[in-house]
């Protein structure tokens, strides 16, 4: 049976961003790009900018996903990048707290952990348009046609002004660790404080793995191929045959 892999986009993208990975990661791991409201092939709904209510929404609308219709349970993990990863992380604290299936395994990518998380940056980019498109520059993996084309900014504003302000209502509320693993992916040149990465081992039972990768907050793009390689050598532990076991954070 396939692994089926939720993948959640970043603040100010599209679920689309995962769809190639679908040829290049193993047949065993089936992508399911999570497309959010108010972007993509949801462009028509409102977004939604409360973290709880997109949380819990979320579990809703991807629980046919979760469970399967073989018969047997659906084996499933989450990877989320940046917002993606906070909202993944929500995502399998909801569903423990609704008794559901929980996650094999799950991967947060260029995220701080949740109870190391700094909203400064967020509330200064919300102030008006110009701070926004300063701060989407900022980030990088933004190409320059998006700024070029009026029409395509004032879209990429809107769809990241909402996310950003779904990130700015997460409230920390400190729960036991899963009983899940949890894998962090990092960039070198990117912001997030060692230190704020590590605090992710408080949110599982299981001692959290940290990967490493050249480049800014989007490695994910810059370094697709080894990203892929530790994404397929941490879920073979959980959905293939055993390989061997990542390194732990020291």
């Amino acid at each position: 049976m396939a692994l089926k892999l939720l993948c959640l986009p970043c603040a100010g993208a599209s679920a689309t961003m995962y769809l190639r990975w679908r040829r290049l990661l193993p047949r065993w791991i089936e992508i399911v790009p999570v497309e959010l409201p108010g972007r993509g092939s949801r462009l028509g709904e409102h977004f939604v900018e409360d973290f709880g209510t997109l949380a819990d929404r979320l579990c809703d609308e991807q629980a046919a996903v979760m469970r399967g219709s073989s018969g047997g349970p659906q084996a499933f993990a989450l990877f989320g990048h940046s917002m993606g990863a906070l909202l993944a992380h929500g995502m399998a604290q909801r569903l423990r707290e609704r008794g559901e299936r929980l996650p094999r395994a799950l991967i947060v990518s260029g995220s701080a952990a949740p109870s190391r998380r700094d909203t400064s940056r967020l509330q200064q980019a919300l102030g008006d348009d110009q701070a926004l498109a300063a701060d989407l520059r900022r980030q990088g993996g933004t190409p320059d046609e998006v700024f070029d084309n009026a029409e395509l900014l004032r879209l990429t504003l809107d769809v990241l002004g909402a996310d950003y302000r779904v990130c700015d209502s997460y409230r920390h509320v400190p729960r036991p660790p899963l009983p899940v693993p949890v894998h962090v992916f990092a960039g070198r040149q990117d912001e997030i404080a060692p230190d704020r990465l590590a605090a992710w081992s408080l949110e599982s039972e299981a001692p959290a793995t940290l990967d490493w990768f050249d480049g800014g907050h989007f490695f994910v793009r810059q370094q697709e191929g080894a990203v892929l390689t530790a994404l397929a050598r941490h879920l073979s532990a959980v959905g293939a045959p055993a390989r061997a076991a990542p390194g732990a954070f020291a």
